[in-house]
């Protein structure tokens, strides 16, 4: 009969143990799927009275950061900013050694960087990490969390980090790489979110409303897969084809919704941005150029 043994660096297909610092709603959903997926789970957090339904399905509280870190072999932490994560962890280097430290706690990518820093002194194995969607997608094949910085301890931990959510890329060793696909990310989600408001504060303004027109603004979203490959493609390329669509014409768009919108009382600010960097981007001499030639507008 043979027999297999996992290595240190090979993925994990058994429950361990996990400890899970910090329990906001995020916290708590995290905790939630790693109990679902069988995995030990002990829980601590700075302010009491949270996690009682956590404790009722199985997890353990633990009774200060130390317990927690000292109860698991692998340790999640998913905090406000990484000021607070510093606040917690750095007491705790002692008890962290030996074990691996996966960081989800939103941040900027210097930030990151900073902590990452902070993990290599104390040699620590250290995992950085970026959380794109809402609590209630947790755990299911639609999650999507972003993981930097040690190859080995994602390896190690493949199967446990997703069990919070079946999308789990690794990026690379740099550790600021998740922070910094959450921060594009989220720059198009925001500007996206505050277009689709002002669209129905503008529809709204004409006695439209937005429930009356949502369902054509689905035509919009459905080109938007094939636009982001192509503006992807022509960025890094430095190539602006705007034969289908160029810039000056567009532009004169803006100035349409920019009159439409004043004729109105509405709130202009947004797009007067957009208007002052494709206007930066013509003068540059893209106008005949496509809009992914904005970006050269962006930097100064």
């Amino acid at each position: 009969m043979t027999t297999h043994t996992n290595s240190p660096s090979a993925p994990v297909d058994v429950t361990v143990t996990v400890t899970v610092i910090g329990l906001g709603a995020m916290g708590q959903a995290l905790a939630g799927a790693l109990l679902d997926a069988g995995h030990r789970t002990t829980i601590w957090n700075r302010s009491p009275g949270k996690g009682e339904k956590l404790v009722a399905r199985g997890a353990v509280r633990a009774g200060s950061a130390e317990e927690a870190v000292r109860a698991s072999e692998l340790v999640i932490t998913c905090v406000v900013d990484h000021e607070a994560s510093q606040q917690i962890l750095d007491p705790l280097t002692d008890a962290l050694a030996g074990r691996v430290l996966v960081d989800l706690t939103s941040d900027t990518p210097d930030r990151a960087r900073t902590s990452a820093a902070w993990a290599d002194t104390h040699a620590l194995d250290y995992l950085a990490g970026a959380i794109m969607v809402p609590v209630e997608v947790i755990g299911g094949p639609e999650a999507l969390i972003f993981y930097a910085g040690s190859q080995s301890a994602y390896d190690r931990y493949e199967a446990v980090l997703k069990a919070l959510g079946a999308g789990a890329p690794f990026l690379g060793p740099d550790h600021a790489l998740a922070a910094a696909y959450d921060m594009a990310m989220l720059d198009f989600f925001y500007g996206s979110m505050a277009g689709l408001v002002h669209a129905f504060a503008l529809a709204g303004a004409e006695s439209i409303p937005a429930a009356a027109i949502a369902p054509y603004l689905q035509t919009i979203v459905n080109i938007l897969p094939p636009i982001v490959a192509g503006t992807a493609a022509d960025i890094d390329a430095k190539e602006y084809n705007g034969a289908g669509a160029n810039l000056a014409m567009m532009t004169a768009g803006v100035d349409h919704l920019l009159h439409a919108s004043r004729s109105r009382g509405l709130d202009t600010s947004q797009l007067e941005a957009i208007k002052a960097v494709s206007d930066r981007a013509i003068a540059k001499g893209h106008g005949a150029d496509s809009w992914a030639s904005t970006v050269e507008a962006l930097a100064g």
